[in-house]
């Protein structure tokens, strides 16, 4: 465990690889931690530098009270790669996590040369969509929204597994008000605009089953970047890197080996 100050907030993160490493950064999704991506990067091949952390509010990073703005969760990011000499890195972006990447992208590309948009889009649900979920828990706790957020995040076949507990154990004991703020944050968030501006390399992924951001919904985002493509992990859900990690890990080392990471 490491904690990065980076200017009255601080951000527990963990980095894996060399310190010559080509550099990577893996953004997590609401209601996570870093340990979203433990299966995926110990199946990534040797000669990768890899950053992971948690977001305001999330894990074991400080968590101020709401609300929070996508920016802010961006500039966080910002703060966190130039501090730890993260620059022209390949980030990889998972729900919320692939609108910080898209944000990042936008406004600092000597940080970022390429994406992988996974389970994501330049807007996800509606503002009075999030407002319900906001009022749910502040009425219920996270437990309150619990149930349906596993349905959208896991493929049926997931339930069976002795892993499924330890997910939703993860989600409901987010501290509350981080996951309040980044609810806020990206019902406040489009980046249709932004996005179809960028040039660089992108790889999305989608999950077959995935009920929070669907195929289609990946598709039409990453459809912003010219040259894009997107991959699509059959039977799973908003979580594509935990219930089949070794596909997972496969598309991103094919891509970072076309980016000459490795």
């Amino acid at each position: 465990m490491q904690m990065c100050d980076i200017g009255g907030l601080r951000l527990n993160y963990r980095i894996d690889g060399p310190e010559d490493g080509a550099p990577v950064v893996f953004a997590n999704s609401l209601g996570t931690d870093l340990r979203l991506w433990d299966d995926v990067v110990a199946r990534m091949p040797d000669g990768l530098r890899m950053l992971r952390y948690d977001k305001r509010g999330h894990g074991l990073s400080d968590c101020p009270p709401p609300p929070y703005s996508m920016g802010t969760l961006v500039t966080d990011a910002e703060k966190l790669m130039d501090a730890l000499g993260f620059r022209e890195a390949i980030f990889v972006g998972l729900s919320i996590g692939g609108m910080i990447a898209q944000g990042l992208a936008a406004k600092r590309m000597d940080l970022v040369r390429a994406m992988v948009l996974s389970n994501t889009a330049a807007k996800i649900g509606t503002r009075d969509m999030w407002e319900d979920r906001v009022a749910q828990i502040e009425e219920g706790g996270i437990a309150a929204i619990s149930a349906g957020t596993m349905e959208r995040w896991f493929a049926k076949p997931f339930y069976q597994t002795s892993g499924f507990p330890a997910w939703q154990h993860m989600l409901e004991r987010t501290p509350q008000p981080g996951y309040i703020g980044c609810c806020q944050a990206i019902a406040g968030s489009d980046f249709m605009t932004p996005t179809s501006g960028l040039r660089l390399p992108v790889l999305g992924i989608a999950g077959s089953e995935d009920g929070s951001t669907p195929p289609d919904l990946v598709r039409e985002t990453v459809d912003l970047v010219p040259g894009s493509r997107l991959e699509i992990i059959r039977g799973t859900g908003h979580l594509p890197c935990v219930e089949k990690p070794d596909e997972y890990a496969a598309l991103l080392t094919e891509f970072f080996r076309a980016q000459g990471a490795i």
